[in-house]
């Protein structure tokens, strides 16, 4: 968190981070059909504010669960983040594992990837990164745990369904698969087709309401933003992997 305040801080205010960040959220709620064309992340705000507050967030989201799910959650040694941003999803995964585990990261923003490659640094991770669509992903020849956190929402309908294919199939010859979404309903409409499939091959589905001490940073800027996060929620759909 200190790397992240000082670099993202280093040419913006507090109060310019915590404009954007009102913005940012506008985007995810009010205007949805921009984030395909890259309005998330479009300006030093919009990146400082995800880099800040929903980077910490995911991570702190994503430890809990793994920490949660059954033991081979954490008994995986490829992690592949898919749409990883800044990293912080794969991050807290590989981290609550019992040996920690190479990380293969997936994202077609550069900046994203950038800022992913300094996250695992920090965290002494080895990590492959690779700029592309997931529509193009290479898949391990070996057994992985797979990671879809925050990124399958953002997909266009023929390559989300194109996406679960892949992940169930993946999941049937014996990979983890891990799938995180918010619980608001409007962000992921197909969320009940993707439950079903999951089901069909022994998955399983989760809501999650977790209690974290925010970083001061990230419940500042809840504050100003005029957020409330002493819950963070979450919902995951999960298969796990033959060890």
């Amino acid at each position: 968190m200190a790397d992240l305040e000082r670099r993202h801080l280093a040419e913006l205010t507090f109060p310019e981070v915590s404009r954007a960040l009102r913005a940012l959220s506008a985007t995810y709620v009010e205007r949805r059909q921009k984030i395909g064309e890259g309005a998330a992340l479009a300006g030093a705000g919009k990146r400082a504010a995800f880099a800040l507050f929903y980077g910490p967030l995911h991570f702190l989201l994503i430890a809990e669960i793994v920490r949660q799910l059954p033991a081979p959650a954490r008994a995986v040694q490829t992690v592949v983040d898919l749409g990883c941003g800044t990293g912080a999803s794969g991050a807290a995964w590989a981290v609550q594992c019992d040996r920690v585990p190479r990380v293969v990261a997936v994202e077609r923003n550069q900046w994203a990837l950038s800022e992913a490659a300094a996250t695992y640094r920090t965290f002494d991770l080895h990590a492959t990164l690779r700029r592309g669509d997931l529509s193009a992903v290479r898949w391990p020849g070996d057994k992985a745990a797979i990671l879809a956190a925050f990124t399958v929402n953002e997909l266009a309908d023929a390559p989300r369904e194109a996406l679960l294919n892949q992940l169930l199939e993946r999941g049937a010859r014996g990979d983890s698969v891990l799938v995180v979404e918010p619980v608001a309903g409007f962000v992921a409409r197909w969320w009940n087709r993707w439950r079903d499939g999951f089901a069909r091959v022994g998955g399983r589905a989760d809501e999650w309401r977790v209690r974290a001490a925010l970083p001061p940073i990230v419940a500042k800027l809840d504050r100003a933003a005029g957020m409330n996060h002493r819950e963070i929620t979450g919902r995951s759909l999960w298969i796990a992997g033959r060890t």
